[in-house]
């Protein structure tokens, strides 16, 4: 492959970011310290990132162009078909980067090994160089990681790398009527979740967790109940948080598995502050209110991630 450009993702430290909340690194640090929290660790923290984005960089320039990209420009960045994406950060920034780059290859480098585990890091700053030279000869290996789609009945859609949330934005009940595998109901809960494989030990593992600790409490016993499906396995699950059962709403549509016959389709009953995001990401939204419907499934797109 011919490589036009090395695109490196990254995001603010949490120090960049208490500063720009403080004004100052100095009110920051008056602040934290003031309240007992150790400003060293911010800091060196701070110190780890940057020493590594130094040595990806300096590796980088050897051989290629690059630039440099911030997260919060991610949704609006007009990515090129000769581009390769470099993310230099937590996992969370793989799932959001992967959403918006169209299927281009994906190098994902760990900054901080000793903070952070990196079960989609597979890189690291010394070592990552040699992915990209793997890529542009074709020596390589690539995950394509299933993700799911979310489309509004207007046409606005959004991407999903580990899971969506559908509902209320605050703690208030989602109402909406439900329709799966034929079925249709009314509900009212805590908001929908919808899980890639990739995000099956993310938020929706909480959902079995909670499960599986009420099982034990009244059965005295473990029946535990686990979610694993493989990363570019064609399969989503849903799950209703919380489902609550009255006279206006049912309980009996509380999970099941999407597949490419088998989608998931929503229709909002809130009048506002109903919401669809993904991945964690509140800020990136689609509004799900009165008049609003979804239909979630598995998306044509995959992200690809060099290992």
């Amino acid at each position: 492959m011919e490589l036009e450009k090395v695109i490196v993702i990254r995001d603010k430290t949490r120090l960049e970011q208490l500063i720009e909340r403080f004004n100052s690194k100095a009110q920051a640090k008056f602040y934290l310290e003031r309240s007992g929290e150790d400003f060293g660790f911010y800091e060196n923290e701070h110190n780890t990132f940057y020493t590594s984005l130094s040595e990806v960089e300096k590796a980088i320039a050897t051989s290629f162009k690059y630039k440099v990209l911030f997260r919060s420009f991610l949704s609006t960045y007009m990515f090129a078909e000769g581009d390769l994406i470099v993310v230099l950060g937590q996992d969370g920034l793989v799932a959001n980067t992967a959403k918006y780059v169209n299927g281009l290859p994906i190098v994902a480098i760990n900054p901080d090994a000793e903070r952070y585990d990196g079960v989609l890091l597979p890189h690291q700053p010394g070592t990552f160089l040699s992915a990209i030279n793997g890529f542009v000869h074709g020596n390589y290996k690539m995950k394509m990681v299933n993700m799911a789609k979310a489309t509004l009945n207007d046409g606005q859609s959004l991407l999903a790398f580990n899971d969506f949330y559908i509902g209320a934005s605050s703690h208030i009940s989602s109402r909406y009527n439900l329709e799966f595998d034929g079925k249709r109901e009314s509900q009212s809960s805590s908001g929908i979740l919808v899980s890639t494989g990739a995000g099956s030990t993310g938020w929706i593992s909480s959902v079995f967790n909670m499960t599986n600790n009420i099982n034990n409490y009244y059965f005295n016993k473990k029946r535990e109940f686990d979610f694993g499906l493989d990363w570019e396995e064609n399969k989503l699950l849903f799950v209703v948080r919380e489902p609550f059962l009255s006279k206006m709403s049912q309980i009996d549509l509380g999970y099941g598995t999407i597949t490419r016959g088998r989608s998931l389709k929503i229709e909002s009953k809130m009048p506002n502050k109903g919401v669809i995001f993904s991945d964690g990401i509140e800020s990136d939204f689609l509004n799900f209110n009165s008049g609003s419907k979804v239909e979630i499934g598995i998306a044509e797109e995959k992200a690809m991630l060099i290992s």
